[in-house]
């Protein structure tokens, strides 16, 4: 049977820094404003429903055809000119996001679509080249049934991306779909309609700069936290303040990230803010938000060639594996492991993960590490085919869920803003063989140099930094395994004793033939090192070609 090929590895490259910020402060509002809040978000509300419903009709056009000058005129009669532009903005930002979700949803249902078919294309319980038939008939016919759904789905998708009016619900189609389930929602009738009210409000304001503290439309003082926000033209007579403004009786201060917040308000650079309610809870919260200029950071080429060390880590299920990685692809010190948790309620698994993402940046900096490896994994084809391809029964739908619950998305975007806050880089890497190479060159090693058990996630990690590091992630031929004073035999790689003129050369031997000579082990000034680089350290101790021993060939791969 022909050999598998081995798939093209991506290059690693450095995860781009986080484009903006975003902070959060409660507002401890008062009763009054528990009355005047809601009347301006439901009628926001409305305005952006009512021009979302217009710019779907529109459909996918160029920019300069989206009529959105005198969809602008229009909702500022009813509200203002810097809310009208808000709400045409996040029209529009709504719009295109439901198109990338609609060629998404394409691409996972071709991709669930063809695996299904290559399956039925085999016969029952057996095989056709690498792909399994079914099992028995009946559940060949599911499948039939299965990928006819399939194609249905898909046409409508189809469709829709080709007309330019995909799907949208404002306040979320799940929220939506618990209004007929409410008791397996656990919801009554008012709750429900609380949650469905507050969630299609609109309290977005886009930030201006040369606007008093970088925001007329909601505008926060530096000094006191006052907010104060421009009513509507319908609720004007509510202002408690000059030009048409409703001042909150609570204030703001951002104690997270407030000095750069102050930075901004201070030289009045724009600043965008949102009010949201939060129904669980009962309480109401303040976003500020701001984008950051496009830093360059260094390549992972220019962290090798400078000597920098690298934290590789593997991402698993409920622990994170991580081994310190230098320039030169060896593994320092001995492997961590990081636990966590992500069960329970979103922002209890939102809390763990971030303190797992903590201990992680902290190991890094303490081994004076300059990024942090991962791989950039997505699952997104093992979530469409997985089915298919990834087991079938009990054990099957263990591994499928097992693969789900990894957050890998969520990781990925908390470890970049927060690795780059503490000054340290990212770098991504291909997944390919990272598991099943590490774990059959790199586990045994790094058993034998430390006294804490190596997993294969460990194993797997130190293949992560090597490729990080742009090394190979097989080891090099010729290499031992064990140290060469754990073994009886003499070390590979070492030169035969220097010929003589009463004593012929001795030929070459292997690692484990008897040595009857007085030096048994190298000084450790001689000694190979148990995990090399790719270079060549043979220097003029080069075995002769003429010897067929393979370990001693002194050739790198």
């Amino acid at each position: 049977m022909a050999r598998r090929k081995l798939r093209l590895i991506a290059a690693p490259f450095t995860v781009a820094a986080p484009s903006g910020a975003r902070i959060r402060d409660r507002l401890r509002v008062s009763a009054v404003d528990e009355k005047v809040l809601p009347l301006v978000g439901q009628h926001l509300g409305s305005l952006a429903r009512s021009d979302l419903a217009e710019r779907v009709c529109i459909g996918d056009v160029a920019a300069k055809h989206t009529e959105r000058a005198p969809r602008k005129r229009n909702l500022t009669a009813g509200s203002s000119s810097r809310w009208a532009g808000a709400i045409t903005r996040a029209s529009e930002d709504q719009y295109r996001l439901s198109l990338r979700c609609l060629v998404a949803e394409k691409t996972s249902l071709t991709r669930a679509i063809r695996a299904i078919e290559q399956r039925l294309a085999a016969p029952c319980g057996k095989r056709r080249g690498r792909v399994r038939g079914y099992a028995d008939r009946d559940e060949r016919f599911g499948k039939q049934r299965r990928v006819q759904v399939l194609k249905a789905r898909l046409a409508r998708v189809e469709q829709r991306i080709s007309e330019g009016r995909p799907s949208i619900v404002v306040g979320g189609r799940r929220l939506a779909h618990a209004r007929h389930h409410l008791d397996d929602a656990g919801l009554s009738l008012d709750q429900w309609r609380t949650k469905w009210d507050a969630a299609r409000w609109f309290f977005t304001a886009d930030g201006e700069s040369g606007a008093p503290f970088g925001n007329y439309t909601i505008t926060v003082h530096p000094d006191t936290g006052a907010v104060t926000i421009v009513l509507p033209e319908p609720l004007r007579h509510l202002a408690n303040a000059p030009r048409g403004r409703y001042r909150l009786d609570c204030t703001v201060r951002f104690h997270h990230r407030r000095e750069e917040w102050l930075d901004r308000v201070t030289t009045n650079t724009a600043v965008r803010y949102d009010i949201s309610f939060d129904v669980d809870r009962g309480r109401w919260y303040l976003d500020a938000s701001w984008s950051a200029p496009t830093i360059v950071l260094p390549t992972p080429s220019e962290i090798t060639t400078d000597g920098g060390r690298l934290l590789s880590v593997d991402l698993n299920a409920d622990h994170l594996a991580a081994t310190v990685m230098d320039s030169c692809g060896n593994p320092v010190g001995r492997p961590h492991t990081i636990p966590f948790d992500l069960t329970g309620p979103t922002s209890k698994r939102d809390g763990r993960l971030r303190a797992a993402i903590t201990s992680l940046i902290n190991l890094a900096q303490r081994h004076d590490c300059v990024g942090i490896a991962i791989e950039n994994l997505g699952f997104d084809d093992a979530r469409s085919t997985g089915r298919e391809r990834l087991g079938r029964g009990r054990r099957g739908k263990t591994f499928r869920r097992t693969v789900a619950g990894i957050p890998t998305s969520r990781f990925r975007e908390r470890l970049r803003g927060m690795a780059y806050h503490r000054g340290l880089v990212v770098i991504a890497v291909d997944p390919a063989y990272t598991s099943r190479w590490g774990e059959q060159h790199w586990k045994t090693p790094l058993q034998q140099q430390t006294s804490v058990t190596v997993t294969r996630h460990h194993a797997a990690s130190v293949a992560i930094g090597r490729r990080a590091h742009q090394h190979r992630l097989r080891r090099r031929p010729g290499v031992a395994q064990t140290r060469p004073e754990d073994r009886g035999g003499r070390a590979t790689g070492q030169t035969a004793p220097a010929p003589t003129g009463t004593r012929a050369t001795p030929a070459p031997r292997t690692a484990g033939a008897p040595h009857s000579g007085d030096k048994t082990v190298l000084g450790r000034g001689e000694q190979l090192v148990l995990f090399p680089d790719l270079h060549d350290r043979s220097g003029d101790h080069r075995i002769s070609p003429a010897s067929d021993d393979a370990t001693n060939n002194g050739h790198s791969p």
